[in-house]
């Protein structure tokens, strides 16, 4: 019999960055440290968790050039970087989707990529998520509302597991609990933003996403204090 949560019906996890190896937020410093400026907290702040137009938008104000472009010469670095890093499941991510089915909760999947990386990289684990199975965010980023909404749920009653600060930002202002992992800082800042935006849940490892920590969570979502 799955265990019991008194409030929260539903999980949602980030796919890159979460249950996948950040292949982004490298390749982002590669781009713009290649253009000869510098990669700081303020650039990844606007960057991250945003639709593609967006970030590119937003990166071509910066460093000079055309959006369109700036999109195909990220992609092509990012082909690049996979290949030297390939995409892989990070340690205990099998293990936080086994812990999340013992539970009377939804789980689904939540990324900027089309539902083929999606179906590539964790097609194996497609049994442990509920239909959709994967919700693809590139045109309404970070999601929390639309994610919350396509489950028809109340923001209070979805809990979101991210790598970006931008993404607890948003759960913050409409009361979503939310357990951030944020990558290594030898790569970015968002441990740093995570905790400039009040982040109460950040862990290392997936391997602390545990049974225990779920209950605290649920309790604090039931109690309305999750970000108090």
């Amino acid at each position: 019999m799955p265990r019991q949560l008194a409030h929260l019906r539903l999980v949602a996890v980030n796919i890159d960055g979460v249950l996948l190896n950040d292949s982004f937020s490298p390749v982002m410093r590669r781009l713009v440290e290649g253009y000869g400026a510098t990669y700081d907290a303020r650039f990844e702040r606007e960057m991250l968790s945003q639709p593609q137009r967006v970030a590119a938008q937003r990166a071509a104000d910066r460093l000079g050039g055309d959006a369109g472009q700036l999109i195909k010469e990220y992609f092509a670095l990012r082909e690049e970087y996979i290949r030297e890093h390939p995409v892989h499941l990070l340690d205990g991510a099998a293990e936080l989707l086994a812990t999340l089915r013992e539970f009377d909760v939804r789980t689904v999947c939540y990324g900027g990529l089309e539902r083929a990386h999606f179906d590539r990289h964790l097609g194996e684990f497609a049994d442990y998520f509920d239909a959709p199975g994967y919700v693809c965010t590139n045109d309404f980023r970070p999601g929390i509302r639309e994610i919350s909404e396509l489950f028809g749920l109340r923001h209070d009653q979805a809990l979101f597991i991210d790598d970006v600060a931008r993404v607890a930002g948003t759960a913050r202002e409409l009361g979503t609990p939310f357990i951030g992992h944020p990558g290594e800082s030898s790569h970015g800042y968002q441990r740093q933003l995570m905790e400039e935006a009040g982040v109460r849940h950040m862990v290392g490892t997936l391997r602390a996403i545990d049974a225990p920590l779920l209950r605290t969570v649920d309790a604090e979502a039931a109690a309305g204090t999750v970000w108090d």
